[in-house]
């Protein structure tokens, strides 16, 4: 047995050894990633969580930078398509340990009712890597779109994202951008948070590096205008 599978073990027993004698007999799930992480579960990969009553779900946790974060997003070379209609951002797409998107109702789930920190790392073809913080993100419901609500900028990646607070979330097939002579998701490939349109489109086309069309993996200005990213992960943590 491997290091990372005997601390997961280890937390594992933790959180039975300190429930009721009624939780002990139901599968151990941790609320969120931070949970699994204060309760000793030290290592990066993938988890089942349970944060509310709903049925328990798979995520995967970063346990690097404090531990904790929950990703939600990642691209890394291209080979999951993420110009998908509006049931796939619902229910989420790709494969944990490579390229996916969680889901829409995941992530609204993991923030509903509390406090959360973003963190998105970035890095570009050149080997740079960047990252981004806010100190409050949210997304809504699907009542209300999927709503963004993202503020409190820190990092040294530029802030691609405060520009989308109160936007609601846009694809191909369903058009809730603030931009009336286009639908951005449609134009520039790919499914967000727009406005009219974006600072980031990190579910753009995945391209290689410089691209004038502007449909690429983009965040703010880093590392120069419409230039398409190698890799990105965006992730939240619980801040209470």
């Amino acid at each position: 047995m491997d290091s990372c599978s005997y601390f997961k073990l280890i937390g594992c027993f933790i959180l039975i050894s300190i429930a009721t004698a009624q939780a002990q007999s139901t599968p151990c799930h941790p609320r969120d990633c931070k949970e699994a992480y204060e309760s000793g579960n030290t290592c990066s990969g993938v988890y089942t969580i349970k944060p509310d009553k709903l049925p328990a779900f798979e995520v995967y946790c970063d346990m690097s930078n404090g531990g904790g974060w929950t990703v939600f997003q990642r691209r890394m070379d291209g080979s999951v398509d993420f110009f998908l209609n509006w049931a796939d951002y619902e229910k989420g797409f790709g494969d944990l340990n490579e390229e996916f998107w969680l889901g829409l109702n995941k992530i609204n789930r993991l923030t509903a009712g509390q406090s959360n920190n973003l963190r998105v790392d970035l890095a570009d073809f050149d080997g740079n890597k960047k990252y981004a913080t806010y100190s409050t993100f949210d997304v809504g419901n699907a009542a209300v779109n999927y709503t963004l609500t993202v503020s409190g900028y820190g990092g040294n990646a530029g802030d691609g994202l405060s520009y989308h607070n109160e936007a609601e979330f846009s694809t191909k097939d369903r058009d809730n951008d603030q931009f009336s002579r286009i639908s951005c998701a449609t134009y520039y490939g790919g499914a967000w948070w727009y406005k009219a349109c974006y600072q980031s489109n990190l579910n753009g086309l995945y391209l290689i590096g410089y691209n004038k069309t502007e449909k690429g993996v983009n965040w703010s200005e880093f590392p120069i205008r419409y230039y398409s990213l190698k890799s990105s992960e965006m992730k939240l943590r619980r801040s209470d």
